[in-house]
């Protein structure tokens, strides 16, 4: 084992006990089964999806499709165009909402949850703690968004426990910064939103709004705008919080005494952590100092030792101070993997980059959650990625069984859904908007009015999700994905004729068992070529001179090992093949 471990294509498996397969549910979207799908379409013309229609039904089959984890996107209260003043609820002002429903980062009530997915909006809390338990019942955790680094132009919780002061209702606004202040000020300036607004409307004028929204003193924008003049491109319809770092001041910090903002922001963690949530997907977490992570994350954890804190991130330099210091356990690998396979799906990159990614990433490769979608990124099946979610595969294999950390899906993903439509204040960007009430064309086939059964996909499509389940269900059956060594065996093949750069192969292993991976990214046929494993795995597993290789996903046939083994390997095509020790 020695040498094994000594070898640098090798990575142990550390302390590894589990394989997290998170599913990424936007609630407004997933049973909305209207299709309307009007521009700038209300509540009533384009539908809503509820927490009740999250039945014990819906949750059963993301279960049987592989899902440990179901990221409830969309919980909390935020700005809308939607009027709930009847009970009770501050009526926004549209000229700082993004599209007719809004946007849920731009948070009106840390301590509420989004009225429109209520079936009673009386009763919108007493919903969500059902939808907690059901989600329980069926044997999957719950996640939610903590936003962390900004909230919506106007805050008003009427939510919050009696003896929690709403944010800047103590401020000093005189004061461009304070670092007891929840606000960054801008003293004697009036916000100005930006005038692109109708522009970025170009078939529809955006509804309701009437450029009379007034602000002054104006507030920092929440991605770190500094000035009175936000652009469209700009979090316009959000403020920056303060945690005690003066950015125009050469961003000293002020921690000493705990900010006034750390000490609410516990509150709220410590709020929905009471509520039975098992983990928290942290909204531009690296906005955020990492010394207040490293103060709020223990403290939750004392709460409940089985919390995750998943970190958006997309500063690679920063990863391992925000799992070493910050004590995230997992971070986005976006810049790393998914930025690198969205290049070589679109036949722009080679395999080759991938055996850097995971020796940059050596020792963190375990906390890093892998993706092909989410809400922010362009659909997999829209022009702007691979056209083909078929295309897209090999990726995804890759995706989910090349380390141990866990691997996500966002709804509809796993048909093909292509994120296509002018939706309102989201544009054909290949994005599914998550700025308006709309209905997401496959998935709704594939939901089929809460069946759940697919029946209304086209067969191709039924293929895919089929594909897609198969892959997660192996990811948790097989130790050797979810508990196992990785060695690298692209190094030891890539010169092998016919095996080229559109081919990735690695063996993922335990004591017991021995998995073999090749991956095709090419959309051609490969000659054959000759295929070779590395003596020191087979030494260290005993295996002998002959070793016989059961195809397990992607193709059946069974391989003799004598040194070498010839394969053909077909268009996209993904082989896993299964040695037994």
């Amino acid at each position: 084992m020695q040498s094994l471990q000594a070898d640098p294509l090798f990575l142990s498996a550390g302390n590894q006990d589990r394989k997290h397969i998170v599913y990424q549910l936007f609630i407004r979207l997933f049973s909305n089964a209207k299709t309307t799908n009007h521009p700038w379409g209300t509540i009533e013309e384009n539908g809503v999806g509820k927490f009740n229609d999250i039945n014990r039904h819906v949750l059963q089959s993301l279960r049987e499709f592989g899902v440990t984890h179901v990221w409830f996107t969309g919980v909390l209260e935020h700005a809308t165009m939607t009027n709930y003043s009847e009970y009770g609820i501050h009526l926004d002002d549209p000229d700082v909402v993004k599209g007719r429903a809004g946007s849920p980062y731009a948070v009106k009530d840390y301590y509420d949850v989004d009225p429109d997915l209520a079936e009673l909006v009386p009763d919108r809390m007493a919903e969500f703690e059902a939808l907690v338990q059901r989600t329980h019942d069926a044997g999957l955790k719950v996640i939610i968004d903590f936003i962390p680094n900004h909230l919506a132009r106007y805050y008003q919780s009427d939510q919050a426990p009696e003896e929690i002061l709403d944010f800047g209702e103590d401020d000093d606004v005189t004061k461009a910064f304070h670092p007891q202040n929840n606000f960054y000020y801008l003293p004697n300036s009036e916000l100005v939103l930006p005038e692109e607004l109708k522009d970025n409307c170009p078939d529809h004028e955006p509804p309701l709004k009437d450029r009379n929204y007034f602000e002054k003193p104006a507030k920092a924008t929440g991605n770190d705008v500094f000035h009175a003049y936000p652009s469209i491109s700009d979090w316009y319809e959000t403020i920056k919080l303060n945690y005690g770092i003066n950015y125009r001041n050469g961003g000293q910090t002020h921690f000493e005494p705990i900010p006034d903002t750390w000490n609410k922001m516990y509150a709220v963690l410590a709020f929905w952590t009471k509520k039975g949530v098992d983990g928290f997907r942290c909204d531009m977490a690296e906005m955020v100092p990492i010394e207040f992570w490293e103060w709020v994350v223990p403290k939750i954890k004392a709460l409940s030792p089985e919390m995750i804190f998943i970190a958006e991130i997309y500063n690679e330099h920063k990863y391992r101070d925000f799992i070493e210091r910050g004590q995230f356990d997992y971070l986005y690998d976006k810049v790393q993997l998914y930025d690198t396979f969205k290049k070589i799906v679109r036949q722009k990159g080679s395999t080759d980059w991938l055996t850097g990614i995971w020796q940059y990433l050596r020792g963190i490769n375990k906390n890093m959650l892998r993706f092909l979608e989410n809400h922010d990124e362009q659909r997999i099946a829209s022009p702007d990625f691979a056209t083909d979610p078929w295309h897209a595969l090999p990726a995804m294999v890759v995706s989910s069984t090349w380390q141990n950390g866990p691997v996500m899906v966002y709804f509809g993903q796993e048909v093909g859904e292509p994120g296509a439509g002018y939706s309102g204040f989201s544009r054909e960007d290949g994005r599914t908007t998550i700025f308006d009430y709309w209905g997401v064309p496959l998935h709704q086939q594939w939901y089929n009015q809460g069946a759940c059964d697919g029946q209304l996909l086209p067969e191709n499509r039924q293929h895919l999700r089929t594909y897609y389940q198969e892959l997660l269900q192996l990811c948790r059956k097989e130790d050797a994905i979810k508990l196992g060594h990785f060695y690298d065996l692209h190094p030891a093949n890539k010169n092998s004729p016919g095996y080229s750069e559109k081919v990735l192969s690695y063996a993922r292993f335990t004591k017991k068992e021995l998995l073999i991976f090749i991956i095709h990214f090419g959309v051609e046929e490969r000659p054959a070529f000759e295929f070779r494993i590395p003596e020191s795995i087979l030494n260290y597993l005993d295996l002998g001179s002959t070793v016989e290789l059961k195809g397990i996903f992607g193709t059946t046939n069974t391989y003799i090992y004598k040194g070498k083994i010839h394969l053909e390997m077909p268009p996209l095509g993904s082989f896993i093949l299964k040695a037994t020790v």
